[in-house]
């Protein structure tokens, strides 16, 4: 269960802190897919801050992919924000793991490794604008 705080001499809207709480919650896998968060009114309480105002962050929330609402249930996390490597079950992190035994074991040293997953991540993620081919 996440305890959310409010800092009123932040400048940041409230409504956005528990937004950000709720992310940082699930970054740290303090929530995951499936948790039920404390109602609005509850959290209102809670924060002193107007129940409007907690239904102003669930929807952001719930625009951005992060819950969903299920009428007479309540808000539920839909899904994680913790990295791919944060989960040791993760299947694209044993992919990558196998892949990296398999170049080690055909003699690459790990510079030469850490250059082929540079190539491939360049190739994946460009920084050049949209339209310029990678150099």
């Amino acid at each position: 269960m996440v305890v959310f705080r409010i800092e009123r001499r932040s400048g940041v809207p409230a409504y956005l802190q528990i937004v950000h709480q709720v992310e940082q919650a699930l970054r740290m896998g303090a929530l995951s897919e499936g948790d039920r968060l404390p109602t609005a009114a509850q959290v209102a309480a809670d924060t002193k801050v107007n129940p409007n105002t907690t239904l102003k962050a669930y929807r952001e929330l719930e625009r951005a992919g992060h819950v969903e609402v299920r009428q007479g249930a309540g808000t539920f996390i839909t899904r994680s924000l913790a990295a791919p490597g944060d989960d040791p079950d993760s299947p694209l992190l044993a992919r990558l793991a196998d892949w990296m035994r398999e170049a080690a074991a055909a003699g690459l040293t790990e510079q030469e490794i850490a250059h082929l997953f540079d190539v491939v991540r360049t190739r994946m993620y460009p920084t050049e604008p949209p339209g310029v081919p990678p150099s």
